[in-house]
């Protein structure tokens, strides 16, 4: 069953970050194209910038632009083809390996907010493992099945978070005061105090960045 996934990645060496921490205001954000390559390093970008100037000396000195190429400029919104050093970290490979397709992909908080299109969780998982390898903070905003029309949202939860806080709810963990411990959720889990409490916490900040967090502040 296919899914729908917002993810947000950071890392120094992900495509243009340099430019985005030294540039004030700067937007950007990838032009959806049909590529099948996995290896592609050239894409489409469309940067919103004040001064073009700054904009193209700061491309320059970018060490995840190998060149580039203005292709029209509308005021402060140009549209540029970047090619990107060896050296810089993409995701689109691995995603493309996985036969799966970046739907949307722009820049938020000094990192990028992507929204991947894929044909089931293990493929977001093969992603997810990616990003371990490759020291990139990949943080799941939110996740749903394409199963119908509206999407069964899964809010972010991995499936073990989703059952771990299930389990918890029922058992009375967040009733006040609780009926179990938090040894004892752990424990009917077969997990350590530890991994439990991270599972939770995990599973709660997920929660609550795809539901009631200030979108404009997360």
């Amino acid at each position: 069953m296919s899914i729908t996934a917002k993810v947000h990645i950071r890392h120094e060496h992900l495509a243009l970050v340099p430019t985005l921490q030294n540039l004030d205001g700067v937007s950007i954000r990838v032009i959806t194209q049909g590529t099948t390559d996995p290896g592609s390093t050239y894409f489409p970008f469309l940067i919103e910038y004040d001064d073009h100037e700054k904009l193209e000396s700061m491309l320059e000195d970018d060490v995840t632009v190998e060149q580039f190429e203005l292709i029209d400029r509308t005021g402060d919104t140009a549209i540029y083809y970047i090619e990107h050093t060896p050296e810089t970290i993409l995701i689109s490979s691995v995603v493309t390996e996985q036969n799966g397709f970046l739907v949307h992909t722009e820049t938020k908080d000094g990192g990028w907010l992507v929204h991947l299109l894929l044909p089931d969780r293990a493929a977001l998982n093969a992603i997810w493992e990616y990003a371990i390898e490759n020291d990139i903070e990949l943080d799941i905003i939110e996740i749903y099945s394409n199963e119908d029309a509206g999407g069964e949202s899964s809010y972010g939860l991995t499936d073990e978070q989703r059952a771990a806080l299930q389990l918890a709810f029922s058992e009375g963990y967040f009733n006040e005061p609780r009926d179990i411990s938090l040894s004892e959720v752990a424990e009917e889990m077969s997990l350590s105090s530890t991994a439990m409490s991270g599972r939770l916490r995990r599973g709660m900040r997920n929660l609550i960045a795809a539901t009631i967090a200030d979108r404009d502040r997360d």
